[in-house]
């Protein structure tokens, strides 16, 4: 068996969802189609995330917005007056219900009761078109499947029970195709959670080392994984075939072609991942494979922006190994803050991180109290594998280098 991936701008309309029934029709083998949410509802639910713990009125505006966009596609799909029609209608009535009935609370546990309905609607819709179209299908729900601790907004995956859960749905006794959600899970006692932003590519990925897939295909709106972004350098080219490795120094880095966890659950059991275009299905894409050529690759640039560079020195001048690093790292894996570049010297240490508002806000305050702390906000990390002079000096420019750090081939900057 296979599984397919479909991201959220292979499925934003109702003739992308007509498309993606073509490419599964055509495969003759059992599938576990995975599917985002559609276009941009996950930001369209983080804004309505945000209108309604701070009792913006303007919520209901932004409800009926996401409301009317998904009921105008399934519109196109089914017609209006169909029972498939009525049961679209009927998930958005329950939806408004939920925001009535529920008072906010912690911050990631709201985020995850409301940014995973996204999921839930764009497969819901989907999986009733495939039906509709003659396949043998069925809808299964991620939050029975994927059983997870309840670290909100990053859960980690209880393995056991999963893949219990797993195996047990996916057995392809009543069904040819199952379509599930990708980013979502929910705890054992029923809460849901995500997995992290971008995370249907791991949620892929983790169904297919459970069931042992042949391979994993990433459906996108991209000819395949780049060697830059092309919006960022319009002369980047796709990379036929990277390794595992390749692969994860590429999405730590911040390339947000696939999510950083996708790689392990692949590479534990060897099985290769093809990114293809949704737009062009003649194309190859990009392979990633342990048996990847070896030898020199082409410069890979990667530029993750909205980062915060913090800059610590204990306020008694002890040297910063030791204890010192050791409760830096602990305090920030507690906050859950993502950690892109570390750097040391005698009595300071500099770290790169993802600036989370609310939860940077937090570990600042908590910092101050063995630290002078000094921070730049707003800059850029820019990353260089395989890097020559040349290909460092292209990603720079004007702009000024805050910090810099080098690897064999390998450089980092943080610049503004």
């Amino acid at each position: 068996m296979r599984v397919f991936k479909f991201g959220g701008a292979s499925v934003r309309n109702a003739e992308g969802i007509i498309n993606l029934f073509d490419i599964v029709s055509e495969e003759n083998d059992r599938l576990v189609v995975v599917i985002s949410a559609f276009g941009k509802t996950t930001n369209a639910l983080e804004r309505i995330l945000a209108g309604w713990r701070q009792g913006d009125p303007e919520t209901r505006s932004l409800v009926r917005e996401v409301t009317e966009y998904h009921i105008s596609i399934a519109e196109q799909l089914f017609g209006a007056a169909t029972p498939e029609m009525e049961r679209v209608k009927s998930i958005f009535r329950e939806f408004g219900g939920l925001l009535d009935r529920k008072e906010p609370g912690d911050y990631d546990h709201d985020y995850d009761m409301i940014v995973s309905n996204g999921e839930l609607w764009s497969t819901m819709i989907v999986e009733a078109y495939l039906r509709t179209r003659g396949l043998r299908s069925e809808w299964a729900d991620a939050r029975k499947l994927l059983i997870t601790d309840d670290r909100y907004r990053d859960a980690g995956i209880l393995w056991e029970s999963s893949q219990r859960a797993v195996r047990e749905r996916f057995n392809f006794s009543s069904a040819d195709l199952y379509v599930t959600q990708g980013f979502i899970g929910a705890t054992e006692a029923g809460e849901a959670t995500t997995l992290g932003r971008e995370g249907s590519d791991y949620s892929a990925a983790l169904f297919a080392n459970m069931l042992d897939a042949r391979d994993v295909v990433v459906w996108k709106d991209v000819p395949g994984i780049m060697n830059a972004d092309p919006d960022w350098m319009p002369s980047a080219v796709t990379l036929p075939h990277i390794s595992y490795l390749e692969a994860v120094e590429m999405t730590y880095s911040g390339a947000r072609v696939i999510h950083p966890k996708t790689i392990k659950p692949l590479h534990n059991k060897g099985i290769p991942m093809r990114v293809r275009s949704f737009a062009d299905r003649e194309a190859e894409g990009t392979l990633i494979s342990e048996g990847a050529p070896q030898g020199e690759m082409c410069p890979v640039f990667v530029r993750k922006s909205g980062q915060m560079l913090l800059s610590l020195i204990p306020k008694d001048l002890s040297f910063v190994m030791g204890d010192n690093l050791a409760g830096l790292f602990h305090l920030l894996a507690q906050t859950g803050l993502k950690v892109n570049l570390v750097q040391t010297g005698a009595v300071s240490i500099n770290v790169c991180i993802d600036h989370e508002e609310h939860r940077v806000d937090e570990i600042i305050e908590e910092l101050k109290k063995e630290y002078t702390v000094l921070y730049n906000d707003g800059v850029e990390m820019l990353t260089v594998r395989h890097s020559t002079p040349e290909a460092a000096a292209l990603v720079t420019g004007s702009r000024e280098v805050l910090l810099s750090q080098k690897t064999r081939n390998t450089v980092r900057l943080v610049v503004r």
